[in-house]
């Protein structure tokens, strides 16, 4: 199997936590490719049709997008029992808050970084904060159950969104205020998984 992925991703980093601690590292040749929404890489849009990483090429050929259907296929192969049924929607509600947290982060990246200063819209960005943060707030305040008790898939995507956001918007201080997220954070950071799959340019 193959990855096309990018390390700065939070969603990539969600697939390759996975990977690392469901011991899958020797079975997935990773392919590091250069991507951004306006320049996409030639290996993405190939594997992809929307030009979108991660993608898992499978040794039928077959691809695999986005990273909640790559990281619940490589559950099931690892048997990892990151996403137990018993808790199955607990979970993937969480995981699905925590790829929103992601895109409004990812969303504000690119206006700043890849729009001219004067076509940039400050109004627009602070909207994508504003989601950030109501999430975030709703995580602190212990709004999801799945927030708790045995790892899980959520969980990881919650510590890779609050990851990205300390990699690319550390100036904003998302702590601030969440004094709860901020201390489970700090602890689910020390998983050796997370540790390995830190977000780097």
């Amino acid at each position: 199997m193959k990855l096309v992925y990018s390390p700065p991703s939070p969603f990539v980093r969600k697939v390759t936590t996975l990977i690392h601690h469901a011991g899958l590292n020797d079975r997935i040749e990773l392919i590091n490719v250069k991507t951004t929404a306006l320049s996409v890489a030639e290996e993405a849009r190939a594997a992809n049709p929307l030009g979108k990483i991660p993608v898992m090429l499978l040794e039928d050929g077959k691809a695999l997008f986005d990273s909640r259907v790559i990281t619940k296929y490589l559950d099931e192969l690892a048997g990892s029992n990151l996403y137990p049924q018993e808790k199955i929607y607990d979970i993937l509600t969480l995981e699905a808050l925590a790829d929103g947290i992601m895109e409004s982060a990812v969303s504000i990246t690119y206006e700043s970084k890849l729009r001219p200063e004067n076509e940039r819209s400050p109004s627009w960005m602070e909207a994508q904060w504003s989601k950030v943060l109501h999430a975030s707030q709703a995580l602190n305040d212990g709004n999801f159950e799945a927030m708790e008790g045995d790892l899980n898939m959520g969980q990881i995507a919650v510590a890779c969104s609050l990851g990205y956001l300390d990699f690319r918007h550390d100036a904003r201080q998302w702590r601030n205020g969440l004094s709860n997220l901020a201390s489970w954070n700090d602890e689910i950071m020390k998983l050796p998984a997370l540790i390995e799959t830190t977000p780097t340019d």
